[in-house]
């Protein structure tokens, strides 16, 4: 049990982390093609990612908790960058 706790916080985080970065690359990227660009290769890797962290689970509430980490997770540096620009005042490039 308290594996899957943790698993759920993990999954809330990673999540986090991409509903932050979602809602704050409208306002660093310079045009309507490059935010979908962005948030396309954003999507199919994190559902790439999801996917190989979910086949590594048999149980369908650990494979769906691996699915989220793994989408979460490759927002991870995208958030981080995304925070630092928006400490530093940059603009839309």
């Amino acid at each position: 049990m308290l594996q899957y706790t943790i698993a759920a916080i993990a999954a809330a985080l990673a999540m986090a982390a991409a509903v932050y970065v979602q809602l704050r690359l409208p306002q660093f990227t310079a045009t309507p093609l490059k935010l979908a660009v962005a948030r396309t290769i954003l999507f199919a890797v994190g559902i790439g990612c999801g996917y190989v962290g979910a086949q590594m689970y048999h149980e369908l509430p650990a494979s769906v908790l691996a699915f989220i980490i793994g989408f979460g997770v490759v927002h991870l540096p995208a958030s981080g960058i995304l925070f630092l620009r928006g400490q530093r005042g940059e603009r839309r490039s």
